[in-house]
């Protein structure tokens, strides 16, 4: 047991080493690369206008559930007309960062890591290398960068869209006054919660980019599968463990600035 204990300790230990040493590399790399502003927009192109409709839909649903559910729960305390506050603390604070980077996640971040996959299959990453060319700095760093400002914009926009669902359920669809829903909003949200909320957006964008980046860069060293397999499977734990991490993340950021 102590054995089996320890090998996984070490395996984790090595693991973030890794990773943390790929970041750093990633980073480093800004220094020295060519037509670095052409590759980030293209990166804030594929994460931030392909990934548009889901976040315009999910985030219109999100605010018409919470305007519902949470109109029907103020009503048994007789404070509907704290409906709007309710919506916008959820959606500031919590569920916008955190919707937003999952779905980001689902659809970004799978293409990215699979693109990567068959990119280091193809032997296209080593062609690179042999080239002289940085890796890290071309296929890497400008996603990385591209990330830390698409993440806060996808992640104002739910939010926005989410306040319009909110509205939608509790003025158009319940007869609440349009009126005491946005004044309750606007008395609701402070300049600390919006910037709580970019800095959850901010931090998700960079820990899930770089860690989809990272497994399908390595998609390689995948040692249950090979080809067309790893790819798959390192797209699959790329997504998955980048949705554990928002999770955590966000736990410990409200931990902290509470």
């Amino acid at each position: 047991m102590v054995r089996t204990v320890g090998f996984y300790t070490l395996s984790l230990v090595r693991g973030l080493g890794d990773f943390a040493l790929f970041t750093a590399e990633s980073f480093r790399s800004v220094i020295g690369s060519r037509k670095l502003a052409h590759r980030v927009m293209r990166a804030a192109f594929e994460q931030g206008v392909r990934c548009l409709p889901v976040i315009l839909i999910v985030g219109v649903f999100t605010g018409l559930v919470l305007g519902l559910q949470g109109y029907h729960v103020l009503n048994r305390f007789g404070s509907e007309s704290l409906l709007g506050a309710l919506v916008s603390l959820s959606l500031v604070r919590e569920l916008g960062p955190v919707l937003a980077a999952l779905m980001l996640v689902g659809q970004a971040g799978s293409a990215l890591a699979a693109e990567l996959g068959i990119q280091r299959n193809s032997e296209q990453i080593a062609a690179l290398e042999t080239m002289g060319v940085s890796s890290h700095g071309y296929l890497v760093t400008p996603r990385l960068l591209a990330a830390l400002v698409v993440y806060p914009m996808q992640t104002a926009l739910f939010v926005s869209i989410g306040l319009f669902g909110g509205w939608l359920s509790g003025s158009i669809l319940l007869g609440l006054e349009p009126g005491v829903y946005w004044s309750s909003v606007e008395r609701a949200v402070e300049p600390d919660d919006v910037m709580e909320c970019f800095i959850k957006a901010a931090v998700f964008g960079l820990l899930t980019v770089a860690l989809c980046c990272y497994y399908g860069f390595n998609a390689h060293r995948c040692k249950s599968a090979t080809g067309a397999r790893a790819v798959s499977a390192s797209t699959t734990r790329a997504v998955v463990l980048s949705c554990v991490v928002v999770l955590a993340a966000d736990y410990a950021i409200t931990s902290f600035l509470m």
